[in-house]
């Protein structure tokens, strides 16, 4: 399962699971769309793509909670 981390790594944009506008590479590095683009959709860390990470219904957060660990170092 996805972990859905909250926010963008390189700009801390906040990126609810529920929404779209996420991008991830396959370790979960996680982006908002303005960032993915100024990457060229390309992983800063693994130089892995940047793919659109799929939404996760409201619905379901209490049954799957999605992550709560900002990785945003600013």
């Amino acid at each position: 399962m996805l972990e859905m981390r909250p926010d963008c790594e390189r700009c801390g944009t906040d990126l609810p699971a529920e929404n779209a506008g996420a991008f991830i590479c396959s370790f979960e590095c996680t982006f908002c769309t303005e960032c993915a683009e100024v990457l060229d959709d390309v992983c800063p860390n693994c130089s892995g793509e940047l793919m659109d990470r799929p939404t996760r219904a409201k619905q379901l957060h209490e049954k799957f909670p999605p992550g709560t660990k900002r990785k945003f170092a600013g």
